[in-house]
């Protein structure tokens, strides 16, 4: 079935379709969730809540990307959550497990054609790389996190925040230059995506 179709089933109560929707988008909401909450409990249950949010408003879906649709729900919710813990305190991408021990290895980390340096130096980059994006506005981290993780395009992106298109540039520019800042000497070695940082292409 078509994307169109299994909406249109999944609004008249069709649960098979909709576990189709869910599956084809709960890997891009997880990711989203995770790279604004900085943790993986709370981007779990916001994934979850976002999917149970979606399938009761379905019926107000009134066309147009499917995705930024999921996605601006997935982000409203995490808005609520970080303003609402506004000072919690935000734990780095290593998790723990049920001994509460730290897991150095996290399965959606791992690269089994790597080696020990190289994984090593990845999970480094991966903390220093969340540990800027906590120290920005959820605002500015929800563009970044859109824009240069999940590749849209500034018009989804602007669907998904709710904000004009020339709000997100502003906001990206502001946002990756204060990554920079951040990362500073590891800046070189993160991924073409994130040093877009050429006035051209804003």
């Amino acid at each position: 079935m078509q994307e169109t179709e299994l909406i249109e089933a999944a609004s008249k109560g069709d649960l098979n379709s909709f576990n189709h929707l869910v599956l084809q988008y709960q890997n891009l909401l997880y990711t989203q969730a995770y790279r604004m909450m900085g943790e993986p409990d709370s981007a779990e249950d916001l994934t979850q809540e976002a999917f149970i949010i979606a399938y009761r408003k379905l019926h107000t879906f009134r066309g147009g990307s499917f995705k930024a649709w999921l996605m601006r729900i997935a982000t409203n919710l995490c808005y609520d959550e970080l303003r609402r813990y506004k000072r919690r305190p935000v734990t780095a991408l290593d998790p723990l497990d049920q001994n509460q021990e730290e897991i150095e290895s996290p399965h959606w980390l791992t690269d089994p054609g790597e080696s020990p340096e190289e994984a090593v130096e990845r999970q480094e980059l991966a903390n220093a790389i969340q540990d800027c994006l906590n120290q920005l506005s959820p605002e500015y981290k929800a563009v970044v996190v859109l824009v240069d993780f999940q590749e849209m395009d500034y018009s989804e992106a602007a669907q998904v925040v709710g904000t004009p298109l020339g709000t997100i540039k502003s906001r990206l520019a502001r946002a990756r230059t204060r990554l920079k800042d951040c990362l500073l000497g590891v800046w070189e070695l993160l991924p073409a995506s994130l040093r877009l940082m050429r006035e051209s292409e804003l």
